[in-house]
């Protein structure tokens, strides 16, 4: 058993989009911090509906495959200091933090819910 369940998952999911739209924003981070975490946050929005979990609403992408998004996203967010070198160490330093506890999550969670047991 692992220590997240797919629908502690999706409230994480859920909650995390609008921290992730707004921190770099109140943050005054510049446009390629921004943008990558905006686009972090509305692919993991989109994905997140589609999955089958309990707060999916179209139900059609498997939990792994949410998870293995989840993972890519994160490891994509923890490289930001390897394709943004002129980026604040600052903040370069969040968006590893972030990518890194979305690894966490992705490697943590249940890999089926009850919605595909079913």
């Amino acid at each position: 058993m692992k220590l997240l369940s797919t629908k502690t998952h999706g409230m994480i999911d859920y909650a995390s989009a609008p921290l992730l739209l707004s921190l770099p924003r109140l943050l005054k981070w510049n446009r390629s911090a921004t943008s990558l975490l905006t686009g972090a946050a509305i692919g993991a929005t989109l994905y997140s509906i589609v999955t089958r979990y309990e707060l999916g609403v179209f139900k059609l992408l498997p939990m792994r495959t949410h998870l293995a998004l989840d993972g890519m996203s994160g490891v994509l967010l923890a490289a930001a200091p390897f394709f943004l070198p002129e980026e604040d160490e600052a903040v370069t330093a969040g968006l590893v933090g972030i990518g890194l506890l979305e690894v966490m999550a992705a490697l943590t969670t249940e890999t089926h819910s009850p919605e595909e047991q079913g």
